[in-house]
């Protein structure tokens, strides 16, 4: 086995190799998987429950609370069981509760039910970004685009064989989740063994965010609103705007998935060549021209390439925000990461349910550019001034050695 290390702040003797970091991106798959096998539900839900946009913005505002309530308690809870235990324990029951949403026939039985989801989304998805900083660390090279990468194709895959069991096969809804909720769990089965078994570094019970970590989480809040929006509304947008089959409903969400999933794949070379702020600034304004083709295209055609322009510019933006947690030294990683993925998940949480609120008094059209493009045109000029006055890197070790670590404890 090759490109073998160990871990980054000395904890124990466990080398980290090629197998750790194939465990690692198998949990990002299945993590990606459950939110694209969630993000055609919506419309079903909204139809099945006959709400209103603003109804359905409360409703997608659970996740955002669910996920917010358990993100800041993550990091601790990796550091005190291990990061194996809590991604196989927090996979398996994301995968149920996905599976559970097909039977909630009414308002306030799906309020519950989608908080629980959104906790369990949030819970893994701080816990598997902990284990690729660690992997990161102890293999010694850029991998987390790569990490990321598996969450797009998990986003992708799960997208596109919706409306291929829905479209083409004739499966219902129900049995479509069904064998998702199956394929998270063989794949949690598979590779759970090999997940690295700690945690990143003890802290505060609650991931509170200081210096450079709130700086980034500022940033890592932009940058996730837009992402939300797409995820939770792009279904309904394609759906009740633009007027396409239910069974298309996750065609637009596949789109920017598989943008995401190229884009990120090639995400680390790119990275360490043209650097960390190029590449965030460039992929800002790359979300805000997609965001003006998916709103006025006049054909599908157009429209598609909306989607995969807003997939292709916000890339990488989140996997530079983890990346660059392994590499302060203001507060532990598994707090670091706690504390920017719960201001991300803020962005989450405020996104998708002004959509619906907003929609309800103008339109879903208006609702969904000015959500979208206001954190777009703000992480361009966040960025921008990252660059002018190199704020960002102020902190942060081996940035002028092209991305490598130089000094780590």
């Amino acid at each position: 086995m090759t490109d073998i290390g160990t871990t980054a702040d000395g904890a124990g003797k466990h080398a980290i190799g090629n197998r750790e970091a194939h465990a690692t991106r198998a949990i990002f798959f299945v993590s990606g998987f459950g939110a694209a096998s969630w993000a055609p539900l919506v419309p079903v839900l909204r139809e099945r429950l006959v709400i209103g946009d603003d109804l359905l913005g409360l409703l997608l505002l659970c996740i955002g609370i669910g996920s917010i309530v358990t993100m800041p308690l993550a990091g601790t809870l990796a550091e005190r069981i291990g990061c194996r235990r809590v991604l196989i324990v927090g996979a398996v029951l994301y995968a149920v509760s996905l599976l559970s949403i097909c039977f909630v026939d009414s308002f306030r039985v799906a309020v519950p039910v989608i908080f629980l989801f959104g906790g369990l989304m949030g819970c893994v998805d701080v816990v598997m970004n902990i284990a690729a900083v660690i992997v990161e660390q102890g293999i010694g090279r850029r991998i987390m685009s790569g990490m990321h990468a598996f969450w797009s194709l998990g986003g992708f895959v799960g997208a596109g064989l919706y409306g291929v069991w829905v479209g083409l096969v004739g499966l219902t809804p129900l049995q479509s989740t069904l064998i998702a909720a199956a394929l998270m769990l063989t794949l949690t089965a598979a590779f759970g063994r090999y997940l690295i078994p700690y945690g990143g570094g003890g802290g505060t019970l609650i991931a509170i965010p200081r210096g450079i970590v709130a700086f980034i989480g500022v940033a890592a809040f932009i940058a996730f609103l837009s992402e939300g929006a797409v995820m939770d509304w792009s279904g309904v947008y394609l759906t009740a705007v633009r007027g396409m089959d239910l069974a298309l409903a996750g065609m637009g969400f596949s789109v920017f998935s598989a943008a995401m999933l190229l884009m990120r794949f090639l995400g680390d070379r790119t990275t360490q060549k043209v650097g960390q702020c190029p590449v965030a600034v460039g992929g800002a304004l790359l979300t805000f021209v997609g965001i003006l083709l998916v709103m006025f295209a006049p054909v599908d055609a157009l429209l598609y390439l909306g989607f995969f322009a807003i997939g292709i510019g916000s890339a990488n933006i989140v996997p530079v925000f983890f990346s660059l947690m392994g590499r302060q030294n203001v507060m532990p990683v598994g707090t670091a990461v706690s504390a920017v993925s719960t201001m991300g998940y803020l962005g989450v949480l405020a996104g998708p349910a002004t959509i619906g609120f907003v929609s309800a008094h103008t339109s879903l059209t208006t609702a969904f550019g000015m959500i979208i493009s206001i954190p777009a045109l703000l992480c361009y000029r966040t960025f921008k001034r990252i660059i002018e006055k190199r704020m960002m890197f102020m902190q942060l070790y081996g940035e002028k050695s092209g991305g490598q670590r130089s000094g780590d404890k």
